[in-house]
């Protein structure tokens, strides 16, 4: 038996009225539910360190270290849900119920949780009204004199199957003012080194969408990571990555706040109304130290104009920071469109699935994302997130999309590359997947620095990069790019990978207690991501640790069952033969069988 019992603060949450919307409408209700899934529930999930423990239909239920963590995520969600469905039909609204306690659960191997911490957060996710949080005794005196919360002592309550009354309190979020659910960013380097040099430094957050229909939420994201990618095409200019941008999503944010927590001088918001052709994209840029706007526009054109107004928007914005930056520069950093519109729709819905890193996701994203291409075969993006897509479920031994995931990835990442030579991202993506799922390490190489030339102020290029480099045999430059990615994205959902990732690269160039470090840093970010322990278990062994390298095997088996020394070889993407040495034999002195 390996199920332990310990003290967690549990949130669970579902949809109210759940089985009346799916009736009205399933397809529209779901598609909608995984898309708040995707770019809201979960990368808030994440920057308040929570595991989601399980999904039951629309259910959550989800683990935190601290009630504080809890009800921040909490708070989080439930406001930006009143944003979201403001303009939206009452029968059609998303609302969320939610109940957090702080209690002992037993977890069992696979990593569930199970007890009276887990049942008492339950039923009082069922007593919360609509769009409220209920919070047990126990966990309100966690965060009592912790956060400015507006509470309603709801008394000593009888919960369905729970033998003694509790004492619950309801959260009314609107009433909440003064509540701090501002994101904690993550033990990162100091946001201000993604500017090396005097760069000017930009966020760009999620623009509004103003066309007040939540099926066009796609689009307009799509949009605002279309206007990331071309701000960080020039060399002046450093630029938070998406994923960290999008953790404020659905938010009515403080800009100087948001500059602040991300490290950067200036910050872009802005709007999208779609109405059958017609585009109107509204931009202003604030100068995040004294509060000032230094340009606003309103763009209007065909959706036919969609990449003109994108373009037109960069060089608006780069001319305001940065007056000296040529003509010639800009017009170098045009991207060229994609010919096909509805390919460039379809690729933008694929993209929140695509970043949700999950097999049901994964299909669903690399389904749209075929289909774009078979209208577009040439359509570069399209062809690298269809070949990242395989590369997820082939590194995750996730169940196979086709009768060839192998051969179909590095087919669609050679024809990414050869299509994508004006698209740093496509060549990043390319040459990752060449690496890491095809073994082919010249081109793939070739490919990651070109985008890295290409694009040095992309968050995403730099950690595609450094991944490769570093499992290519050069853990040096695998480590720049990797500590510049984690510089540029200080909030991204996935910074418990960069963490591994330069734990590997110190771990291959001599330094094993710098990368136990980042290590344990990267599994305590993530229990569930089991390639932190390529590097934590041989750094513990390297360093004569070894009861606690046997600790983190017992940790690492539950999440990668039956693997075996031979079974590791075989996933280990690594090229140089020492390095890949090094972790079998840290895993076999540890315990791991042949």
């Amino acid at each position: 038996m390996n199920d332990h019992r310990k003290l967690a603060a549990i949130l669970a949450a579902d949809v109210v009225g759940f089985s009346r919307l799916a009736g009205a409408d399933e397809d529209r209700t779901l598609a909608r539910l995984r898309a708040l899934r995707s770019d809201l529930i979960d990368p808030t999930i994440a920057v308040h360190q929570g595991r989601v423990v399980k999904r039951t239909g629309d259910g959550s239920l989800v683990e935190f270290r601290s009630v504080v963590d809890a009800v921040r995520c909490a708070i989080e969600v439930q406001r930006a849900m009143v944003e979201r469905n403001a303009g939206v039909p009452e029968d059609r609204r998303i609302v969320f119920r939610i109940g957090i306690h702080l209690g002992d659960v037993v977890e069992e191997s696979d990593g569930d949780l199970m007890g009276d911490g887990v049942n008492i957060a339950s039923r009082l996710q069922s007593v919360a009204a609509p769009g409220t949080i209920c919070l047990s005794e126990d966990a309100y005196r966690q965060v009592k004199t912790r956060l400015d919360l507006s509470v309603s002592d709801l008394g000593s309550t009888q919960l369905k199957n729970i033998t003694d009354p509790m004492r619950i309190y309801s959260l009314q979020v609107a009433a909440a003012a003064g509540a701090d659910p501002a994101p904690q960013p993550r033990p990162a380097a100091p946001a201000v080194a993604a500017a090396p040099s005097g760069k000017p430094s930009i966020a760009v957050l999620p623009f509004t969408n103003m066309s007040g229909d939540p099926e066009q939420e796609y689009f307009v994201d799509g949009m605002v990571e279309d206007i990331i990618t071309a701000l960080s095409r020039f060399n002046q200019l450093a630029v938070i990555a998406r994923n960290s941008t999008f953790i404020y999503k659905g938010r009515a944010v403080d800009v100087r706040q948001v500059a602040r927590e991300l490290g950067v001088r200036y910050v872009l918001e802005g709007g999208v109304r779609k109405s059958g052709n017609r585009l109107r994209i509204t931009g202003q840029l604030v100068d995040a130290a004294t509060g000032a706007h230094l340009w606003a526009e309103r763009f209007d054109g065909d959706l036919q104009d969609v990449f003109d107004l994108q373009d037109k928007i960069t060089a608006s914005v780069v001319g305001a920071i940065e007056p000296t930056v040529l003509k010639a520069e800009i017009e170098r950093a045009r991207r060229k469109p994609a010919e096909n519109l509805d390919a460039y729709d379809l690729y933008l819905q694929a993209l929140p699935h695509v970043y949700a890193m999950r097999p049901d996701e994964n299909l669903l994203g690399y389904g749209l994302l075929t289909r774009a291409v078979e209208l577009e075969p040439s359509f570069a993006p399209a062809l690298a997130h269809a070949a990242w897509c395989l590369e997820q479920r082939l590194s995750r031994a996730w169940p196979a999309a086709g009768a060839d995931d192998l051969g179909t990835a590095v087919a669609l990442a050679r024809r990414a590359a050869a299509a994508g030579s004006d698209d740093p991202l496509s060549m990043a993506l390319a040459g990752f997947v060449l690496v890491m799922a095809g073994r082919d390490y010249g081109p793939g190489l070739d490919g990651v620095r070109r985008a890295v030339e290409r694009n040095p102020g992309s968050g995403q290029v730099n950690f595609l990069a450094g991944t490769a480099l570093t499992c290519g045999g050069d853990p040096e430059a695998g480590l720049v790019l990797a500590e510049r990615a984690m510089a540029l994205g200080p909030l991204d959902p996935s910074y418990f990978i960069f963490l591994t990732v330069a734990g590997l690269a110190h771990l291959f160039s001599g330094r094993p207690a710098k990368a136990l470090e980042l290590a344990q840093r990267s599994a305590a970010l993530n229990p569930g991501w089991d390639s932190a322990y390529w590097a934590l278990i041989p750094a513990c062994v390297q360093l004569d640790r070894l009861p606690e390298a046997q600790a983190a095997l017992g940790r690492f088996l539950p999440l990668a069952p039956g693997m075996t020394v031979s079974a590791l070889r075989e996933c280990l993407p690594l090229r140089d033969a020492t390095s890949r040495n090094m972790v079998l034999d840290g895993f076999r002195t540890a315990g791991l069988p042949e």
